[in-house]
Order: C-alpha cells, then sequence, then structure tokens
C-alpha cells in the first residue's frame, strides 16, 4: 500500500506542460470521492512558485468555483500578473472539462526586516496522549457503512489529533472554537515552496467545521450540506511541518446559508506562522443524500 504522506508529496509535484502550463493529478489525498478543497489549493500554489525566484509567498486568496473530479487530472494556467521590485503576484485558474473549478491569486515576498508583534497562542493540551483522528473513526467505524465505510477509514496524510473533537453522529451544540493539532513527518527536509503547499493543503481540513459545531450538526448526521466557497491564507513565519502545529480556529457568525470561519497556525512553542479565513455553504436539506 502506498504510504498517503509519500502520495501527497507525489500529488504536489506537479508536471509542466508549457510555460505557465502545469498538470496535477486529480485523484488521492483526503478523499476518494472529489478532490479536496485543499489538494487544489495546493497545487494552484505550487503551479504559482514553479515560475517565481527568490521570493516567498506571503498570501493566496481563492475561490472554489465547481467541485472537482477526481477522476481526471486538473490543469493550472498561471498569469504572470507581476514582477515587481519586491513583490511577485500570480493568478492561478485550475481546470477540468473545459471548466474552470478555483482562481487563485498569490503574492510572493523578497526577504524584509520589520517591525515584529503576534498574538500568543492559546493555552490548550499539547498532543501527547489525545487521541489521533484515525483512532477515532476507528471506534466509530460501526456506524459507517457501505462505499462511505471504506473512505472513512482510509489512512491520511495529515496526522490530527483534535483537543475537542465534535461526536460526527451525534453531535450537540458546542462552542465554535476549535483547538486541532497536526504535523506531517514526511514533511522533514523539503523546501519551503513545499513546507507552504502542504500547510495550505492542511490548513482546509476542520476548518468549515467550525461554523457546524454551534449548531449540534454534523455531515454525518444529515441534514446540512456544506462546500468551501473560498479561502484565504497568510503566511508569517518559516515552517516545518514534520512538527507538531497548533491549528485554532473559530467561527465568528453563521447566516443565510453561510459560515465565516478563522484559523491561526502555532508551532508547538508559541510561535505565529499563518493564518487563514474561509466562508462556507452551511445549506440545510432534508435527505442526506440529497447533496446537490
Amino acid at each position: 500500500m502506498t504510504d498517503p504522506a509519500e502520495e501527497l508529496l507525489e500529488l504536489l509535484n506537479i508536471e509542466q506542460l508549457e510555460v505557465d502550463l502545469f498538470r496535477g493529478t486529480g485523484a488521492g489525498g483526503e478523499t476518494t470521492t472529489r478532490i479536496f478543497g485543499g489538494h487544489v489549493i495546493a497545487q494552484a500554489l505550487m503551479a504559482a512558485y514553479r515560475t517565481v525566484e527568490n521570493r516567498l509567498c506571503h498570501s493566496l486568496h481563492a475561490y472554489f468555483i465547481r467541485p472537482g473530479d477526481p477522476k481526471i487530472p486538473v490543469i493550472y494556467n498561471v498569469d504572470r500578473a507581476r514582477d515587481g521590485g519586491s513583490f511577485t503576484t500570480r493568478r492561478v485558474v485550475a481546470i477540468q472539462h473545459g471548466k474552470q473549478i478555483l482562481n487563485l491569486s498569490a503574492s510572493f515576498h523578497e526577504d524584509e526586516d520589520g517591525w515584529s508583534f503576534q498574538h500568543d497562542m492559546p493555552e490548550v493540551e499539547g498532543p501527547e496522549g489525545l487521541l489521533s483522528r484515525a483512532e477515532l473513526r476507528e471506534a466509530s467505524a460501526g456506524q459507517v457503512t457501505g462505499r462511505e465505510r471504506s473512505d472513512y477509514l482510509r489512512p491520511r496524510p495529515i496526522e490530527i489529533r483534535e483537543v475537542e473533537p465534535q461526536d460526527l453522529f451525534e453531535p450537540k451544540p458546542m462552542g465554535d472554537v476549535n483547538h486541532t493539532w497536526f504535523r506531517m513527518e514526511a514533511a522533514k527536509g523539503q523546501d519551503t515552496p513545499m513546507q507552504h503547499c502542504l500547510l495550505a493543503y492542511a490548513s482546509d481540513m476542520g476548518l468549515l467545521g467550525s461554523s457546524l459545531r454551534p449548531h449540534g450538526i454534523s455531515w454525518y448526521r444529515g441534514g446540512v450540506l456544506t462546500a468551501s466557497l473560498d479561502h484565504a491564507m497568510w503566511f508569517h513565519g518559516p515552517i516545518r511541518f514534520e512538527d507538531w502545529h497548533l491549528y485554532s480556529m473559530d467561527s465568528p457568525f453563521t447566516g443565510g446559508g453561510r459560515g465565516f470561519n478563522r484559523g491561526a497556525v502555532y508551532t508547538q512553542d508559541g510561535r505565529l506562522v499563518a493564518s487563514v479565513a474561509q466562508e462556507g455553504l452551511v445549506r440545510k436539506f432534508k435527505d442526506k443524500d440529497d447533496r446537490g
């Protein structure tokens, strides 16, 4: 069996077809039923990185336009919007079946000194002793049947340990604040662009779920249709994703069929390395299988 972390590294090693044109594998990673949003963001960011020299991404902004089809590759078309004196801007369009599935803009900045300040990391239980997502899913696997069961239990590339996990099958209303530890040991030795892409991939995990927690709802319980609508991310400092990072998330607002979510990523010693924001669809529906 292929190691899922090594598979993710290979997924992000996208193929160059022509100048500013790249192809990425659609299958693999977090799920087999669709292309995980973080998968497309990470590949789009890697495509942009392949056209930039000696500058690192400090921010990205993406819109999810259509669901991704895992059965076919994704084509990434990079527009070199600007190469400035200290900033570089790229726009990336992800295409399947001749249609856009994601638009991403990314800005890159040369290293520069400046004033420094950050919010302190929340005081939460460390990752040691917490159950992993794989262990929690193994314990609840009896509540999932059919094809969903194999997808529910399949090994994932990112190791996750939630501080206060929500019961996916008997959810109760709880606070929107959601703390998760995550890492990928196979990230060790990877360069900065790959570290950024791996964190971008992981930043889409659990974020939208923060807006479900106060309402006591879960995708597995039914009655809700969820989908990421957009995703923004800011990189603040060096990342070594082989080490544990705390993903501190909250959801200040849910309404109008949408939920707004925020995230802050800290190293285990408290250094803020990234911030994230995302709005997602949170729509009521009657039938769990009515997801159109």
